[in-house]
């Protein structure tokens, strides 16, 4: 059992919370039942380590069987040290060290896809890992991030996808016009959301949202750059009817999803 919170491994892990770090190893931290739970499930491979106090490995007889079927061995930490290790205040017994296992762009647009969600310049964790989410929840194909977007395997932004980051393809890239150009090269309409774009509802009506899309999401407080709306087929916003001014990055990113998924199953019957 690891007992020092002070130790060389401990602190190696717990470095991980930072991007240098991160970028450094090529690994990242998982925290909770839930994370390890759908690591276990989707990405066994990519599990370096695993961290358990005596009452989490206890308590979750389901993540114990899928670690042994996988031949992932967990290391008994006290609950000092745990708490030494993890982002949060309250790790819930369980962290795990995972190897990052992004997608290339090109893979991602090889594989035919019909819906796409494109980030680029997205700057707080939470909106990014809830956009993943979403984007899986919705049936989409992959995520690609671009620009300065925050870092995929950031601890908050890894919390907030709930999982779902092992569930699709998680693609960076630097550079947004060579994201699209592969999108318009797979067949892809591009759709940039934008409180200055067109209404969704007419795009809805004249068949747009029903065609094989990549979806473009800007910045939380400065939306899209003019020479990223121009890269688009279509800038789109969502009408508002009642008094906001607007909504959260996320919400608005998981209606247009959820708006082409609707059209895309309609117009294919299924």
């Amino acid at each position: 059992m690891l007992e020092n919170p002070r130790s060389p491994r401990v602190r190696a892990v717990a470095k991980l919370t930072k991007r240098s770090a991160r970028a450094e190893t090529g690994l990242y931290l998982l925290e909770g039942p839930q994370a390890v739970r759908e690591a276990l499930t989707y990405r066994a491979d990519a599990i370096v380590e695993l961290f358990a106090t005596t009452n989490g490995w206890e308590k979750h007889p389901d993540i114990r069987a899928k670690a042994a079927d996988a031949g992932v061995d967990a290391v008994h930490v006290t609950d000092y040290v745990l708490g030494a290790m993890a982002d949060t205040v309250t790790p819930q017994g369980l962290v795990a060290v995972v190897r990052q296992t992004p997608t290339a762009v090109r893979e991602v647009f090889a594989s035919a896809p019909r819906l796409v969600a494109i980030c680029e310049e997205i700057r707080d964790p939470g909106n990014l890992g809830t956009i993943i989410r979403a984007a899986d929840a919705a049936g989409a194909d992959a995520v690609v991030l671009t620009g300065r977007t925050v870092d995929p395997y950031n601890p908050k932004v890894v919390r907030a996808t709930t999982g779902s980051l092992f569930h699709l393809p998680v693609s960076v890239a630097a550079d947004l016009g060579e994201v699209i150009a592969h999108a318009h090269a797979a067949g892809l309409n591009v759709l940039a959301a934008d409180v200055k774009g067109d209404d969704l509802l007419a795009a809805r009506a004249e068949g747009v949202l029903a065609q094989p899309t990549a979806w473009l999401f800007g910045n939380e407080a400065r939306g899209l750059e003019d020479d990223a709306l121009a890269l688009a087929d279509h800038v789109l916003k969502l009408p508002i009817f009642g008094r906001a001014e607007s909504l959260n990055l996320a919400t608005a990113a998981s209606v247009c999803l959820y708006e082409s998924a609707f059209a895309q199953r309609a117009a294919s019957g299924s």
